[in-house]
Order: C-alpha cells, then structure tokens, then sequence
C-alpha cells in the first residue's frame, strides 16, 4: 500500500438523498434530460435542501463493490480514453471515481454547457475491471464516487492530474513539481471537539464545459450533512501556484458554533523540534511543518506544528485575516531521505481571504498520531458569531496549492526549529533560525523580542550562523508548575522589525 493514496477520513456519514436519482441515459436522449443552468442553480437546490428534513439516502451496492479491500479497489480504473472532454483541446478532462471500498456514497455527476446541464451517467464500459475484480451489472447506473480533473501542470501541451474531489467534501491539488500531499475540505464541523465529528459531503458535482485551450475549469458541488446544506463554485487555474478561487454559500439547518471555514488536512509526525520517543532513521516526517499566519493587521507568523500527546486546540484571535496555511517549507530531499514519499514535494496551500471575514479566529487542531499514514493536523478559520440557521452565510477564499506563499520580502522567515532537553535542569532548550528578508551581515546589533505566558524564557540570544546569511536564536524554557507555556519571538535591528514572528507552546 502506497502512503496516503486515498483520502480516508470523514467516509462514513451517509449523503442525503434529496436530489432525484440519475438514470442512465445514452447520448441520445442527454439533450432530452438537459436543463437550464446558471450561477443560482446550485445555491437554490442548497436552499431547498436546507429547508427540508435530512434523510441519508440508500447505499445500496453490488455485495461485491462493498467488500472490496484497499488494492482490488485500485484494480477498478477508469479508461484515459473515455474521459470527459478527451480529445477535444479543451485543456482539461475530466476521468471518475468508481463506488466501492470505503467510498459507497453515491455522488452525481453532471456537465453543463452553453447554459444547460445534462446528467453525466455511470456506465460499466468507462471502467476497466483488472485482476478479474468483480464488476457491476451491466446497464445499472450505480454513480460515481469523486473525480478528478487532469490539466497542463507540469508541461506545455500535456494533460497530467492536477486536483482530486474524493471522500466526504474532500479535495486535493499539486502544482507545477509537486505532488498531492495536505487536503482541502468543504466545511469542518467540529474538528478535533468532544464527541463525534460531522463529516459534510458534497453529493453532486456540476462540470462546466471549458472553451477550446481554457487555462480555467469550473467545478459546482452541492454540499449537504445533517447541520448544514451548502452550494460551493471552484474556478481552478493549474500553474506554478495552482490556484482555487472558492465561492461558498452556506445554508445551515441548524445553528453552527463549531463551524470550519475553508479547513485544511494535513499530517506531521516528526521534526527536528519535536522527536521525542521517535526510532525513526528519517529526520523529518511530514506533509506540513508549520502553520502560516498573515493578520488583519499586518504581522506575519509562524507556528511549528507538533505531535503532542494529548489533542491540543489552539486560536489565533483576529479580525479580517489577511491569510493562512499550513505550508512546508523544507524543501530538500536531505530533510527528509524518503526517496518514496518525497515529503519534499508535498504542497502547501495557503488561504488567502477575498472578502472581510470580521472577527474570528484560525483555529489549529493537532492530534497525536503514532506513524504517518493518518492526518492528524487541521487548520480553518472559525467565526466569533455562530453560523445562524434560515439564513445563506458566504465566504470567497483564494486557496494556493504551492511551494511558498506571499510574505512581506523585507521580513526574515523560519527557517527551522529544534529542541531538545536542558542538561541539569527540568525545562528544554530551543534553537529557532531565520533566513531570508533584510538580515544584516556582519556583526550588526540584532536583538531578540522574546516572551512566555508562564514559567521562565531565559538566555535569549541571537548570532550569525557562520558561513550563511541566516541568523540563529537560542533560549531556554524554564516551564516550573506551568501545564502549557505560549512562547512567543522576533528579531529587531536598529530600523525596526527584521522577522516574522516565531510561535510555540509546550506542554510535559
């Protein structure tokens, strides 16, 4: 089994069944079903579903198709030749996810073109069946379980994959160099929170049809749980950043406190500042070392992500947020030695806010997970004010699939973290490095701003990294009776601030 190939969390909460089934239907009789499609069209089918009781809807499948294990569940793959638009000079095609294993929710597929949608039915012929896995009764439209869009990435002129829609509301992209790593989902619900989370889905998908060498594709997707219905509009432009533009209007059922705008999914083992316990001969192990944080008002920060013991919730309080993302941003094989993951070329994606959000904050949520193959790291922004039933609430966010995000040049970045124990004393000590911005050479006077919320930060120093451009801070921690220390530093010259600012907590 290949690391994190699938998109396993949230799978299990049935999709509701208010939209009328789609039957099979043959090219012939598609211009028949078409019907009139436009921006509101899937705003109006999520209002009327948040209107109307939840009711999950049938999973019914072929035996066969629900007990299928992990690898004969790769044996069912679709024809390159059958996708949607292939062949065409569209610059996009489309290829679809087969039901089965963990993915039994049916979702709808449709096309829209020059102002109409038609249904895009399943059809046993646009699969292939490999190693004899068993395949459904021919002439039963069983639906699809996701897709995924193939567009120009990586080169000019061919058509590689560039974004995944699978699993719950789900979803994945690379960008030119990279490959899949972190997810994207529609809504959290309750991320990380006592109790059981609610998963939403998206139960249909409208595919617009892209003119002759389109540099954009357009994906609809209905959204529905029990708490919520929810209509969301991807415009999805494949580069050197891929980049998401997210219009998504939500319609609750009921009041939502717990609400998870534009969350993120990632995982993280291990790093040099938090290896504790780890027997592993890799230096690192993760999808994303740290949250990126850009505030309304302006100042940039960087939190390390940790594997802590127990689930930790963290809030970063703000108001109109300029940005966040869980990025990473070690970009060397040396940081990693895993020529099979190649965590190297794992994107970021970095959420980039196209409206005023208010007050708020970006919540993190990391939980502690014992090997690399589980995400256990979510970040989304949560709204002060409840979500409020009877009533459409919308969000455009920006999100960017990359190998970096923009920051204020003049500012200096993380580098790295590292911590290790105190020798003679119960507390830690800590080595953070900053690289890049207006770093002075030399021996220039550099000054660290450090501070805790409790226990004692002690013998906070900065100095060049011989032989570099990159300046390095060491301190120690003194954390006494305190359960968790917030750690806070920077750098100052003569002129001002010269770094983003560092963040952390530790806990026993």
């Amino acid at each position: 089994m290949q690391r994190r190939d699938l998109l396993l969390a949230g799978l299990w909460l049935p999709v509701a069944a208010a939209l009328p089934p789609v039957r099979a239907a043959s090219p012939s009789t598609a211009a028949e079903t078409a019907t009139a499609f436009d921006a509101d069209t899937v705003p109006a089918l999520a209002r009327a579903l948040a209107a109307a009781r939840w009711a999950p809807p049938s999973r019914e499948l072929p035996a066969a198709l629900t007990g299928l294990g992990y690898d004969h569940y790769r044996d069912y793959r679709y024809r390159a030749e059958r996708a949607l638009w292939a062949g065409e000079g569209r610059g996009f095609e489309a290829q679809f996810f087969h039901r089965g294993y963990m993915f039994l929710d049916r979702v709808d597929m449709h096309v829209v073109e020059a102002g109409r949608s038609r249904p895009f039915p399943y059809a046993r012929e646009l699969f292939r069946f490999d190693h004899g896995v068993p395949a459904p009764p021919a002439g039963r439209d069983i639906g699809f379980a996701g897709f995924r869009l193939h567009g120009e990435v990586h080169q000019a002129g061919t058509l590689d994959e560039i974004a995944a829609f699978l699993g719950a509301s789900y979803f994945r992209a690379v960008a030119r160099g990279l490959g899949y790593g972190l997810s994207a989902r529609g809504l959290a619900l309750g991320s990380g929170d006592p109790g059981p989370e609610e998963f939403p889905v998206f139960r249909a998908f409208w595919l617009e049809t892209p003119a002759p060498g389109a540099r954009q594709a357009v994906v609809h997707a209905l959204l529905d749980s029990p708490g919520v219905a929810g209509a969301f509009r991807f415009a999805i432009t494949p580069g050197e950043d891929t980049v998401f533009d997210v219009d998504a209007r939500l319609y609750p059922r009921v009041e939502l406190a717990n609400a998870g705008i534009a969350p993120l999914t990632s995982m993280y083992e291990f790093d040099a500042g938090d290896r504790a316990g780890i027997d592993d001969p890799r230096p690192a192990v993760h999808d994303s070392d740290g949250l990126a944080l850009l505030a309304g008002s302006g100042e940039q920060a960087w939190r390390p992500l940790r594997n802590p013991r127990h689930v930790e919730h963290s809030g970063f309080q703000d108001r109109d947020p300029k940005g966040f993302g869980l990025m990473q941003r070690k970009r060397r094989f040396e940081d990693y030695e895993d020529p099979e993951a190649g965590y190297e070329k794992r994107p970021g994606c970095w959420v980039e806010p196209l409206d005023a959000w208010g007050e708020g904050e970006v919540h993190l949520v990391e939980i502690p997970t014992a090997n690399e193959y589980a995400d256990n790291i979510v970040a989304f922004w949560r709204p002060r004010a409840p979500l409020a039933p009877g009533r459409e609430h919308r969000w455009r966010y920006r999100l960017h699939w990359s190998a970096g995000h923009d920051w204020n040049p003049a500012l200096a970045r993380v580098a790295s973290t590292r911590s290790g124990a105190l020798d003679g004393a119960q507390g830690r000590q800590y080595l953070v490095d900053f690289s890049g911005g207006a770093l002075p050479g030399g021996d220039a006077a550099v000054r660290v701003q450090a501070a805790a919320n409790a226990g004692e930060l002690r013998n906070a120093t900065a100095y060049r990294i011989p032989g570099t451009d990159s300046w390095r801070v060491g301190f120690e921690l003194l954390p006494g009776d305190a359960a968790a220390v917030e750690m806070r530093l920077w750098l100052e010259g003569d002129a001002g601030r010269l770094s983003e600012t560092w963040l952390s907590r530790w806990t026993p």
